[in-house]
């Protein structure tokens, strides 16, 4: 039994995804998360993350803090292609893959896998619907970048080697904004929006290009006009050329309307006068839904989904901090506040344990071991606020990091003395701290994370070498994940 999971379904899952960070619509809150601040066993070479409960297990235990992610700083996506003279493009068609009918310059057998639209130096995207061929029917590369920004017109370029009216054709499809150029451009990928106006002004089943499939012989010679599209549809029209005996040019004089298939048949063409003439066979391409330039999320494959984060400086307060790199980057849904069932809403969350002093002798370092030998806890050291003299940290399951020779993970408690493993520092928590200070709510000297650890789901974890952070710094993070 043949099957296959269409195009349309990957469009449709980065559709469902991209509409989750919308709280107007679902109740899901989504956050980018950062995590883990000390070293990989190679820091140049990051582990490779897992598809395994210990990943997410791990990614809750050094996770440090969080940024929610709304609506607006998610997009669907596309591979960039930037037009660039001398490269020839494939060209749309409605049957690529079918009967060995692969794209013309990257020999793709789907048309979403082809290199079949660009974006010009001035940030406007073009769908090919048809390459340039030469004389002689040979496909030519593009040498004159597409323009203009009309929402109807089919744009002809005169390009190096192509016969007369045999240029690139494209079609104009959006602009990328100057928020999406700087939100959600990157080297390999680029956002894709439907322009209202391009889509309103779109023809559902018009035909713009018919191609030669077989030129035939013994024609006469003579452009032949207004030959019927025939089909499901209605009003389309081609002039067809002959010479030599063959057919030579076919182009659409009007598009029509309603075609989900069409035909042109070598009778039609003697009938139109090309006496004698055999064995020519003309394909008629059939446009998407809608027509080109409805919907180029579906037209063009945006089955990736782009997301954007900006970490500037110390956000919310303490929550986000700028003392310690990260080397984790990742995606919770519907993390619940720390101590209750109730899905997370803050723009910001500090995913640390701290506790706070009232006098410190020496300094901590961050990324250092500390340990309170009268409850056993262990920890590692993400942040010392020297000003407040505020400790921040975590307990993981490795030793040295959270657990004890015995294997055990014990959090820090009462009013026991906590040392530092590399500085030296020492210090009492203050347990008779009950205030907030710098946005930590401490009861009795000590604040819990501001998530449930293990709460809602981790859907993306991606490692990476350590990025360091400032106070004077913005961190961009573009995530963009494939359907």
């Amino acid at each position: 039994m043949a099957a296959i999971i269409t195009e349309k379904f990957r469009t449709h899952n980065a559709k469902q995804f991209k509409e989750d960070f919308s709280s107007a619509e679902t109740s899901s809150s989504t956050y980018i998360f950062i995590g883990r601040s000390f070293a990989w066993p190679n820091d140049a070479v990051p582990t490779d993350p897992t598809n395994s409960v210990g990943e997410e297990l791990d990614a809750w235990s050094d996770m440090i803090a969080l940024k929610k992610v709304p609506t607006g700083d998610v997009t669907h996506g596309l591979v960039r292609y930037n037009w660039t003279a001398n490269t020839t493009y494939d060209e749309y068609q409605h049957d690529v893959g079918s009967v060995g009918n692969n794209s013309t310059a990257t020999s793709a057998s789907n048309v979403y896998d082809s290199r079949f639209y660009v974006m010009t130096e001035d940030y406007n995207v073009y769908k090919c619907i048809r390459t340039g061929r030469s004389s002689g029917g040979a496909v030519v590369a593009s040498t004159v970048a597409p323009s203009g920004t009309s929402s109807t017109a089919i744009i002809e370029t005169a390009d190096t080697g192509a016969g007369t009216g045999r240029g690139y054709k494209w079609k104009y499809m959006y602009s990328l904004s100057a928020a999406q150029q700087a939100n959600f451009l990157s080297t390999d990928f680029m956002a894709v929006a439907t322009n209202s106006t391009v889509s309103s002004a779109a023809v559902d089943g018009a035909i713009n290009v018919c191609k030669i499939k077989s030129a035939g012989s013994g024609g006469s010679d003579v452009t032949h006009t207004n030959i019927d599209i025939r089909g499901d549809g209605s009003g389309g029209k081609v002039s067809v050329t002959v010479a030599s005996g063959a057919v030579t040019d076919v182009t659409v004089t009007t598009p029509g309307t309603g075609y989900t298939f069409g035909t042109i048949s070598n009778a039609q063409i003697v009938a139109a006068g090309a006496t004698s003439l055999s064995g020519a066979e003309v394909d008629v391409i059939i446009e998407p839904k809608g027509g080109h330039g409805f919907n180029a999320v579906e037209e063009l494959g945006g089955f990736y989904v782009m997301m954007n984060k900006s970490l500037v400086g110390i956000e919310g307060t303490s929550d986000i901090g700028v003392a310690n790199d990260f080397r984790r980057i990742g995606l919770v849904r519907d993390p619940y506040n720390f101590g209750t069932t109730t899905v997370a809403s803050a723009s910001t969350r500090r995913q640390l344990y701290a506790t706070v002093f009232s006098s410190v002798s020496g300094t901590f370092t961050a990324d250092e071991e500390i340990n309170q030998a009268t409850t056993g806890a262990v920890g590692k050291v993400v942040e010392y606020d020297s000003t407040n003299k505020i400790l921040y940290y975590y307990q993981t399951r490795f030793p040295d990091v959270g657990t004890d020779t015995n294997g055990n993970l014990t959090a820090f408690s009462g009013a026991n003395a906590i040392t530092g493993q590399s500085s030296s520092a020492a210090a009492t928590p203050n347990t008779s701290n009950s205030t907030t200070t710098n946005g930590v709510v401490f009861v009795s000297g000590y604040s819990n994370p501001e998530l449930a650890f293990d709460s809602g789901d981790i859907i993306y974890v991606e490692e990476r070498s350590p990025i360091t952070r400032a106070s004077d710094q913005t961190e961009n993070i573009k995530l963009i994940v494939e359907f």
